[in-house]
């Protein structure tokens, strides 16, 4: 095992990281922007190096600035986190090349699985079913014919995209043509690359996720599946795990041939494999995020398996030491993001200083977030104050837990609006306590809010 792990994020997921060091007796450092300096990581680990100012390109993702420190740390390995250059090859071939270990997957898988397109060529060789649409790069003539032929809806998707940003859904091909330029323009802004690509949109579909963990002798084991449908602009605000009406059978072979997959691409570590299912039950692979997820804590609940240990476990060389047979699944887990961002607004983010900070707490209710009162939500990050979990041995009980704990947290300040009350919202809504919502649930609500406004004020 490491003796010295460099941590090059921030936030709740830092935090996180430095926890599973102390309790496999690792020492922690942790890289900060001048932002961050009192942050809870930063007070947590067991030493802390300033990298650069708060804007992330001059910090978080300036990738010589986090190498030079774990050099100078002496730190034997680099966690990444989620976000910044979690899955960004380049850094991870500059980890090896300094002599340090990238805790995730090789470079050369990144790449092949990092890349929606490459993705897709190697879940299809794989035998994923992947939906209608195209393997390759295409300019806006080509991809507008390939439209036609599917027909709309459509969503036209950045290769190098991830986190819900470089997607456009085009449900009238007049409109295709304009939000095809514009997602080139995204992103190439966004990930330095033009190259899209287009397939079939699925309105009413389900998002499922397998969570993967794969060690360096070829064994591979899944943890089950979460559903992630609860998103706004295919953000994720609410994950469960079981993923509700999935079999147990269709879990198995969904599990089985995201595993299979994995392994045939070279994986290293916990990932996770993408899915949306239809409403007639069949499923198609969408994408790999080759990283750890926000909504990892879910998994952990029912399975109580501790996924950043592991991820640590393995990168050290040492065997998962799971079967599948080990893998047992307990109860229900519901994971709400408690963000800064007002829902009246469009989710805007609302940064401002923390006055009043009173988190959930109770029986079996989990929360991972790194913020108290006199902190400060930061305009130049994530909006994400804290994670909200609770787990019960049913759904309908662990929706009642999450209500609770949600009534409980108080964040107040001048300035904060949170997500909070449209979380409960979510929560008491009937198709989400039926578990019959797709992704469009989010959009339903706020389009009946609109009308509801409307008829008020007529």
């Amino acid at each position: 095992m490491f003796r010295t792990i460099l941590i090059a994020n921030r936030g709740e997921i830092a935090l996180r990281v430095v926890r599973a060091c102390r309790e496999l007796g690792i020492r922690s450092v942790v890289v900060h922007s001048t932002r961050d300096r009192d942050s809870a990581a930063v007070r947590a680990a067991d030493d802390a190096i300033q990298i650069g100012p708060p804007a992330p390109r001059r910090s978080y993702l300036n990738a010589a600035a986090v190498i030079e420190a774990a050099l100078r740390s002496g730190a034997q390995a680099v966690h990444p986190g989620y976000g910044f250059l979690s899955e960004d090859a380049d850094f991870a071939d500059a980890c090896e090349a300094a002599g340090l270990v990238f805790i995730g997957p090789s470079a050369a898988t990144m790449k092949l699985l990092g890349s929606k397109q490459e993705a897709r060529r190697h879940m299809a060789q794989a035998g994923l079913p992947l939906l209608p649409g195209t393997l390759e790069p295409l300019d806006a003539r080509a991809a507008l014919a390939l439209a036609k032929q599917i027909g709309p809806p459509v969503i036209i998707k950045a290769a190098a995209g991830g986190g819900g940003r470089g997607m456009r859904v085009v449900d009238s091909l007049d409109d295709f043509v304009e939000a095809f330029d514009a997602t080139v323009t995204t992103s190439r802004t966004l990930f330095g690359d033009g190259a899209v690509y287009v397939e079939r949109y699925l309105p009413l579909a389900r998002h499922i996720e397998i969570q993967i963990l794969c060690d360096n002798d070829g064994n591979g084991v899944h943890l089950g599946a979460r559903d992630c449908s609860v998103q706004r602009r295919h953000q994720k605000l609410i994950e469960e795990s079981p993923a509700p009406r999935l079999s147990a059978d269709v879990v198995a072979e969904m599990g089985g041939a995201a595993v299979r997959a994995a392994l045939q691409a070279g994986y290293r570590g916990a990932g996770t494999v993408e899915f949306l299912v239809a409403p007639d039950g069949r499923y198609y692979f969408m994408e790999v995020n080759c990283r750890i997820q926000v909504e990892h804590p879910v998994t952990e609940m029912v399975t109580g398996i501790d996924l950043v240990s592991a991820q640590l476990t393995v990168a050290s060389g040492e065997p998962i030491g799971l079967t599948q047979r080990d893998v047992v699944s307990r109860g229900v887990a519901i994971e709400c993001r408690l963000n800064a961002e007002d829902p009246d607004r469009g989710f805007v983010p609302s940064p401002g200083e923390i006055e009043t900070y009173v988190p959930a707490a109770g029986p079996f209710v989990r929360v991972d977030g790194h913020l108290q009162a006199g902190d400060v939500v930061a305009p130049e990050y994530d909006s994400l104050i804290a994670k909200v979990v609770a787990w019960a041995p049913d759904r309908a009980s662990a929706r009642a837990r999450m209500r609770r704990a949600l009534d409980e947290f108080v964040i107040d300040g001048p300035n904060i609006r949170t997500t909070r009350e449209f979380l409960l919202r979510v929560i008491d809504d009937t198709e989400f306590a039926q578990a019959t919502h797709h992704t469009n649930l989010v959009d339903r609500l706020f389009d009946n809010m609109s009308l509801h406004e409307n008829t008020a004020n007529g």
